[in-house]
C-alpha cells in the first residue's frame, strides 16, 4: 500500500479533485432553452439550433478555473456596461457581446487589428467619437468603448427597427447585414433560430445564456471598480495618491493612456479598484424592502438638516473663496442668472463650473443655492440619504458634495424616473448587484417629514400636509400646481426640464402620455408646476 504522502498518491488525489471539480462545473452549466428572450424579441430555437448553442455553452464552462476568472472580469465591468448601454437607449442584453468580443480584456487585439473591450477598428472607433492616437486610445476604456459600442448598435438598429439585425450588423457592418438579411426581419418581433442561422448570433445567444446564469453570480465579488472624471492635464502618477492606490495599479486598469498622460481636450473615465469592505453602521434595523416579501438591513437615516454643510464667513457666503460646503470650495448664488455671468462672478471657467456641479449648458444659476467651485467628491461624509418628495438625484448629490455619476453608481441607478420618496440611498458604499434600494417604514419617514417642516436650511420646501402611504410606502401629498406649456429647447432632456419646474420625469411622461423619454426640439409639454 502506498503511504498517503508519496507522489503518486498526491498525483491521483489531485486527479480526483479535479475530475470532481470539472464534474461539478459540468453540473452547474445552464441548458439552452427552446424560446428565451433578447432585447425586445422572443427567440425561438430549433433542436438542431439548440444542440449547438449548448456545445458552445458547455465550451465557456469547460475549464473552471478559467470560467472563474472571466467571470469576475464580468461582476467588476458589466456594471459599467449596462450603465452605458441603458443611458443610451440600447437594450442591457447587449452586455453579453462585450464579453463574446474580447472576454472583458482592455487590451485585446484580433486578427484583423480590431482592439479593445468591444473590438473596434479604429476607422469604425472614430467613427463613433472615440480618441485613437499616438497618446490615448479610448478602445481600451471601458466607459468611453461602452458608449461608442451604443452608439454603433442603436444606429445599426435604424434600418431594421429589429436588435438581432443590429448585433449581427455589429460583426458584418451595415452593409454587409443589409445584404444578408434584406429586409425579412424588419420590425419582426419574433425570430427563429435553425442550423443556418447566421453563426455570430448564435454564438452571442451562448454567451448569454452562459453568463446569465446564477453561476457567475458565485464569483469572487470583494472588490469593485470606482470610477472617477478627470480633465487634465494631469498624469496617473499624480492622481495615485488622491485615490489611494499605486501607479502600476492605476496603468493596470487605464491601458487607454500610453503613457499614464491625462490630456486636456476633454474629461476621461479612470477607473481603479476598490475594496468592497462596507464601514460599520450603527442604528441597524429591520425594515420592508420595496419587495414587501421580503426585508432588508437599513441604516437609520441621517438627519438632512446637517447638509449641506457651510463653514467658513456664512455672511460673506456669495463671495468667492469665503466658504467651504460640506469641506469643499463653495459660493453662494445671490441672485438667480446665467452660467456665464455666475462663472465671470466667482472666478471659474463656465465648462469647468458646469463640471464640477453636474450641469447642462442651458441650466440656470438659482438664487440661494450652494454651488461648487472645487470638484465634489466620489463618496459623502453620510452614509445614507432618505428621499424626500420633489428632490432629485443633482439636488441630493449638491446636497451633500457627491458626484452625480457617483450617487448614480453606488445605488446602480440610472434614470431619475426610478428615485421614489422614502428610498434610503448609499453614499459611501456601492449597493450590490441585484439588491433593491431600500424604502424607510412609513411610521419613519412621516418623523422624517415632520422633523423636515422646521427646517430652514433644507433646499427643498416641504410640505406640512399628511402623508399618504400606500402599501407601506410613502406618496408625497398633491400641492396646488399652476399647468403651463413648456417648449423643448436643444440639449434639453426631461430631467432638466423636471428640474427647472421641480417636478419628476415620472409626472411629466404621465401628463403628457410619453412612452419612453426621447424628446424632440420644439415639442410643446404640458407641465404642473408646483
Amino acid at each position: 500500500m502506498k503511504h498517503k504522502n508519496s507522489p503518486l498518491f498526491r498525483s491521483a488525489f489531485s486527479c480526483i479533485l479535479i475530475f470532481f471539480s470539472v464534474s461539478l462545473a459540468f453540473a452547474q452549466v445552464p441548458q439552452v432553452p427552446s424560446e428565451l428572450r433578447f432585447a425586445d424579441l422572443t427567440i425561438k430555437i430549433n433542436e438542431q439550433a439548440r444542440r449547438e448553442i449548448q456545445s458552445d455553452v458547455d465550451a465557456l464552462y469547460r475549464n473552471p478555473t478559467y470560467f472563474k476568472v472571466k467571470a469576475e472580469r464580468v461582476n467588476l465591468y458589466l456594471p459599467i456596461v449596462e450603465r452605458e448601454l441603458r443611458n443610451a437607449g440600447v437594450p442591457t442584453d447587449f452586455k453579453y457581446l462585450v464579453i463574446q468580443e474580447s472576454s472583458l480584456i482592455a487590451d485585446a487585439v484580433s486578427t484583423s487589428n480590431a482592439v479593445g473591450f468591444w473590438q473596434f477598428k479604429q476607422g469604425t472607433a472614430e467613427e463613433v467619437a472615440l480618441r485613437v492616437d499616438g497618446q490615448i486610445d479610448e478602445r481600451k476604456n471601458i466607459v468611453a468603448s461602452s458608449q461608442g459600442a451604443a452608439r454603433y448598435l442603436k444606429k445599426n438598429n435604424g434600418p431594421f427597427d429589429n436588435w438581432m439585425c443590429a448585433l449581427v450588423a455589429y460583426q458584418m457592418g451595415l452593409g454587409g447585414a443589409r445584404s444578408y438579411f434584406g429586409t425579412s426581419y424588419n420590425g419582426k418581433k419574433i425570430v427563429e433560430v435553425d442550423r443556418n442561422f447566421h453563426w455570430y448570433f448564435k454564438k452571442f445567444l451562448a454567451h448569454k445564456i452562459a453568463f446569465e446564469a446564477p453561476t457567475v453570480m458565485l464569483a469572487s465579488n470583494n472588490s469593485i471598480l470606482e470610477e472617477v472624471q478627470v480633465q487634465g492635464p494631469t498624469s496617473l502618477k499624480a492622481l495615485a495618491p488622491r485615490l489611494g492606490v499605486t501607479e502600476a495599479h492605476l496603468k493596470e486598469y487605464n491601458k487607454w493612456t500610453a503613457k499614464g498622460n491625462i490630456p486636456d481636450d476633454r474629461p476621461y473615465s479612470v477607473i481603479y479598484l476598490r475594496e468592497n469592505t462596507p464601514r460599520p453602521r450603527q442604528a441597524v434595523a429591520q425594515a420592508p424592502s420595496i419587495d414587501s416579501s421580503t426585508s432588508a438591513v437599513i441604516t437609520a437615516p441621517e438627519k438632512k438638516s446637517e447638509y449641506p454643510k457651510i463653514s467658513g464667513n456664512p455672511q460673506q457666503a456669495t463671495q468667492p473663496n469665503k466658504i467651504k460646503v460640506n469641506n469643499i470650495d463653495g459660493v453662494k448664488a445671490a441672485s438667480t442668472t446665467t452660467l456665464n455671468n455666475f462663472s465671470e462672478t466667482v472666478g471659474v471657467k463656465e465648462a469647468k463650473l458646469r463640471r464640477i456641479n453636474d450641469l447642462d449648458k442651458t441650466d440656470k444659476i438659482e438664487a440661494g443655492k450652494y454651488y461648487y467651485t472645487k470638484p465634489k467628491k466620489t463618496k459623502a461624509e453620510a452614509d445614507t440619504h432618505t428621499v424626500l418628495p420633489g428632490e432629485t438625484l443633482w439636488s441630493i448629490s449638491q446636497m451633500y458634495g457627491i458626484k452625480l455619476s457617483a450617487l448614480k453608481s453606488k445605488n446602480r441607478i440610472n434614470d431619475e424616473r426610478e428615485l421614489k420618496a422614502g428610498m434610503i440611498l448609499n453614499l459611501r458604499d456601492f449597493r450590490p448587484r441585484g439588491e433593491a434600494i431600500p424604502m424607510v417604514p412609513a411610521t419613519e419617514y412621516r418623523k422624517i417629514i415632520a422633523n423636515q417642516v422646521n427646517n430652514t436650511v433644507s433646499p427643498n420646501p416641504i410640505t406640512t400636509q399628511p402623508i399618504k402611504v400606500e402599501n407601506n410606502n410613502p406618496v408625497a401629498p398633491s400641492n396646488s400646481s399652476q399647468r403651463i406649456t413648456h417648449t423643448v429647447a436643444a440639449g434639453e432632456n426631461l430631467f432638466r426640464i423636471g428640474q427647472k419646474y421641480g417636478v419628476s420625469v415620472e409626472e411629466i411622461m404621465k401628463l403628457n402620455k410619453l412612452h419612453d423619454n426621447n424628446i424632440k426640439v420644439g415639442q410643446k409639454l404640458i407641465i404642473n408646476k408646483p
